[in-house]
């Protein structure tokens, strides 16, 4: 079976999707990352291995935070930001789509796109208040399971107002709330309201949101946060189809249309994850950026370096990667 292999690794989630050659989705998983992508990408690969032993991988993209670390790892034919490949999945699924909201684990980010193409885009990587770990850390206070929060969040009379600019002042806030004697609901529901207000305040400043609005990352599955998306937009809010691994969709078509180019995939086959790698890094003190230079091992050979601004480093083992790949 011929397919196209997409991978997602980011600092929570590790995404694994695989499209046959008319596009369609035939296999996903969403693995936690726990601090140790390289690890749990061997672990993703050996699962779909075990399961599809016959796939013939004709191309791979990959897109995260570790995008190039788990390209090297695999052979990657293409290795795209995490914009283009949200932007791609979501133009697939929803062709006439506008806008674009993305809240994980770790960062959010909001894709203005206009006629198919991104016409602008904002990222939040700082503030905890605006992603799916305010939720956790809320939830976990609160004593419900963060699976519940949505349709606790939906059952609420009055939501209350919870400050929601930081999440050390949202916390105190909601304990204050619950010595008042407010009920989950209306509390869960209050917390909903204020992730999307910090979002909206931040991220979304001085965006022009239009419909359609697709809504994607691991927060998407809470019910609660839609709603208040909808209710703060006054418009609907959509979730795709295969909303909590759209970045590796969006790698897969990305590698299907490098491919489909004429070229020869750089997969290395799934017993790539079986060899052992090394990972480590070191700080470039060259000139004033001080960068922080990723480097990748393997046999004792440095095989891929990357963070140098400059690209110092980076070519450096530019010529053995090409021989590796």
């Amino acid at each position: 079976m011929k397919c196209y292999l997409g991978i997602d690794v980011g600092s929570v989630s590790t995404n694994i999707v695989v499209i046959d050659s008319e596009k369609k989705v035939i296999y996903s998983d969403y693995l936690r990352t726990q601090g140790q992508p390289l690890i749990t990408l061997k672990k993703g690969l050996q699962i779909l291995y075990d399961k599809f032993s016959n796939l013939q991988v004709t191309g791979v993209g990959t897109t995260g935070s570790a995008r190039h670390l788990s390209g090297v790892i695999v052979g990657a034919d293409i290795v795209k930001n995490e914009i283009t490949a949200h932007a791609v999945a979501a133009s697939e699924l929803i062709p006439e789509v506008n806008t674009i909201l993305e809240i994980g684990g770790q960062d959010s980010k909001i894709i203005i796109m206009r006629n198919g193409v991104v016409s602008d885009f904002a990222m939040n990587t700082v503030c905890a208040a605006g992603t799916g770990s305010f939720l956790d850390q809320q939830a976990s206070r609160l004593g419900i399971q963060i699976e519940d929060f949505g349709d606790l969040a939906l059952k609420a009379q009055v939501p209350v107002r919870i400050a929601g600019r930081c999440s050390v002042f949202a916390e105190s806030d909601m304990i204050h709330k619950q010595q008042l004697g407010h009920s989950l609901a209306d509390i869960t529901s209050g917390l909903c309201e204020a992730l999307v207000r910090n979002y909206l305040n931040n991220v979304g400043k001085g965006k022009e949101i239009l419909a359609p609005i697709a809504f994607q990352g691991g927060v998407a599955a809470n019910k609660g946060i839609k709603k208040a998306f909808e209710k703060a937009l006054g418009l609907e809010v959509v979730i795709p189809e295969h909303f909590k691994v759209m970045g590796a969709l969006g790698a897969s078509l990305l590698a299907r249309e490098e491919i489909l180019k004429g070229k020869t995939t750089n997969f290395r086959g799934f017993s790539s994850f079986e060899n052992n790698h090394d990972v480590s890094s070191f700080e470039c003190k060259d000139c004033a950026n001080n960068c922080e230079v990723i480097q990748i091992g393997y046999e004792s050979r440095i095989i891929a370096r990357w963070g140098d601004r400059c690209g110092k480093w980076e070519s450096t083992v530019e010529e053995k990667k090409l021989q590796l790949m």
